[in-house]
């Protein structure tokens, strides 16, 4: 496919998250590789904005959801300084299309990574840990898509919030998480539950983003992947979650 309609796509698809408008799939027949280069496009168009760069967030890191999509990998996605919601702040409903938010845990870059690497290096290069919370928002109908349309629309990522930072040498194997709305539970899960150990999440960050010619950078954070199933957001509610060892977060949802 020509450039040109990489960056007719990506304009596309820029446009509908930020005006929070659904937008048909692509039926162009695109790869997978023509996939991330529209997000990278898309998100270009962010930076032109003002926003910065500030992470990746991995997806798929279940096996369920990789036998539900048909694929062997992981998939990934750009974060940027605009997508970052407060810990204890709000969201407006009206800035997405079909949001949803699943409990992970994220990782904050303390050395450059990038390659392949071990688990002990991918460790290595980490400062910090957090409970964490992603806003995932298809902006395509009706929530339905491909595995390049997701890609392509930056892997659904849209917010996330991070609570407080932890020693790196917190122990994240399987430790309990429940996720709440308004002191209702609504989801338990396992960290375990991300590809085994969160930290497995890493080391796939590593692999993907020198894939991609780029490097994780000190600052950087890293969204791990969700732990449970998302949930549909509505308005009015608080989303809070508490993970095992790790502690809080949280947001609000505007009326």
């Amino acid at each position: 496919m020509m450039q040109y309609d990489l960056d007719a796509l990506a304009e596309r698809l820029d446009g509908a998250a930020h005006g929070a408008t659904a937008t048909p799939q692509l039926e162009e027949a695109i790869s997978l590789d023509d996939a991330y280069a529209i997000q990278r496009l898309s998100i270009e168009r962010r930076l032109q904005r003002g926003e910065r760069r500030i992470g990746i967030k991995m997806g798929f890191t279940s096996r369920a959801k990789m036998v539900q999509m048909g694929v062997s990998d992981l998939i990934w996605g750009r974060l940027t300084s605009g997508m970052l919601v407060e810990d204890g702040g709000s969201i407006r409903l009206r800035d997405y299309v079909h949001p949803r938010v699943e409990p992970e845990v994220a990782f904050l870059v303390g050395r450059p990574l990038s390659g392949r690497v071990t688990a002990p290096q991918a460790l290595a290069a980490v400062d910090a840990v957090a409970p964490a919370l992603e806003i995932i928002d298809s902006r395509y109908r009706d929530f339905r898509f491909s595995l390049t349309d997701v890609v392509a629309d930056n892997s659904s990522s849209s917010g996330f919030v991070v609570g407080p930072w932890r020693s790196a040498a917190t122990d994240l194997d399987n430790l309990g998480l429940v996720m709440a709305f308004d002191g209702r539970p609504q989801a338990f899960g396992s960290t375990a539950a991300i590809l085994g150990h969160p930290l497995r999440s890493m080391v796939a960050a590593a692999r993907v983003i020198a894939d991609a010619g780029e490097t994780l950078q000190p600052g950087d954070i890293v969204l791990a992947g969700g732990a449970t199933a998302a949930s549909a957001l509505s308005a009015g509610i608080h989303v809070s979650l508490e993970v095992e060892s790790l502690g809080r977060c949280g947001f609000h949802v505007e009326d």
